[in-house]
């Protein structure tokens, strides 16, 4: 099992602590340090005053604030968790991505979604009835582009007639991990991806964020028998990496007190079901703090999982 944490550059409330360049150093170095294996950030570039309101989050940059990241690092790879893929041009995802990846030495995990907060489409002028089509448009033409060969190709809003971006990523292509509950998210993580990003959804709020609920152990060991059935039915062979946000530490509850036993046995029962990753997130006041509970979460969970 590996973890991803999340690299706190949504603090706004607290710009002196976690928005700066020697901020992001300082805690990236504390994650590489602890022996996590990758820090990740989120994406929102002009969220809605209400969504904000009703728990929402400011984000970073997320090429910006990775890159930071990785100038303090080494190994640590450089998660996007996750980017909405629709909200972007194709061809400048690809380049920022492929940037990215070449200048860490090929760190990148590129977590990609369809996204689901309309408003945010609204003032992005994107068509949020799109935002399907557009993913997966998103994804393929970005594997087309990292090859480094000529891109004739036409997509819903733009056209390449021999179009080609320079330089290609380190890795051969950048792996793509597929976020969503949905019986869609699946079919696109096994058509076109490398991994898979559920995450917990209560009823109450699936509508609400545009997935299928997932409330329980059960559901997940239900979606993961759902994904390899469907793996095995369109004859995929490669494996697929599953990152999962444990329900206990999830990506905005940011929990304060931790029981290291429980962790480390909760972990072990999803790797039993077949998680790879698990994508969590700590609570701090300071930067000196969230350094000081990296550091315990490392010594107390992370060196007894070897």
């Amino acid at each position: 099992m590996k973890f991803s944490i999340h690299l706190p550059t949504d603090r706004v409330d607290a710009p002196e602590e976690f928005l700066s360049a020697a901020a992001i150093a300082e805690m990236a170095r504390a994650i590489e340090a602890a022996g996590f294996s990758a820090c990740y950030v989120t994406d929102h570039p002009i969220p809605s005053d209400l969504w904000l309101e009703s728990g929402g989050h400011h984000a970073v940059d997320p090429f910006v604030a990775l890159s930071f990241a990785a100038g303090a690092t080494t190994q640590l790879r450089l998660q996007t968790h996750i980017l909405v893929l629709p909200y972007r041009n194709p061809f400048l995802t690809a380049k920022a991505i492929a940037s990215l990846d070449l200048l860490s030495g090929g760190r990148v995990i590129a977590g990609v979604a369809p996204g689901y907060l309309e408003a945010e489409f609204a003032a992005l002028g994107v068509q949020f009835d799109e935002r399907n089509a557009l993913c997966d448009e998103s994804i393929t033409t970005m594997r087309r582009v990292w090859s480094g060969e000529p891109v004739t190709l036409a997509g819903r809003h733009w056209a390449a007639s021999g179009n080609t971006a320079l330089p290609r990523p380190h890795q051969a292509a950048p792996p793509i991990w597929v976020g969503g509950n949905s019986r869609r998210a699946v079919r696109r993580a096994i058509e076109l991806g490398d991994g898979w990003l559920p995450f917990p959804a209560p009823s109450s709020a699936a509508g609400r964020i545009r997935t299928a609920p997932l409330e329980s152990l059960d559901d997940l060991e239900r979606k993961i028998a759902e994904l390899r059935e469907q793996a095995a039915a369109a004859g995929r062979t490669r494996p697929l990496d599953i990152c999962f946000v444990p329900f206990e530490m999830g990506l905005n509850d940011r929990v304060e007190g931790l029981d290291p036993e429980r962790v480390i046995e909760n972990t072990r029962g999803l790797e039993h079901l077949g998680v790879t990753w698990l994508a969590i997130a700590l609570a701090a006041r300071t930067r000196t703090e969230y350094c000081e509970r990296v550091s315990n979460f490392g010594d107390q969970v992370l060196s007894r999982l070897d």
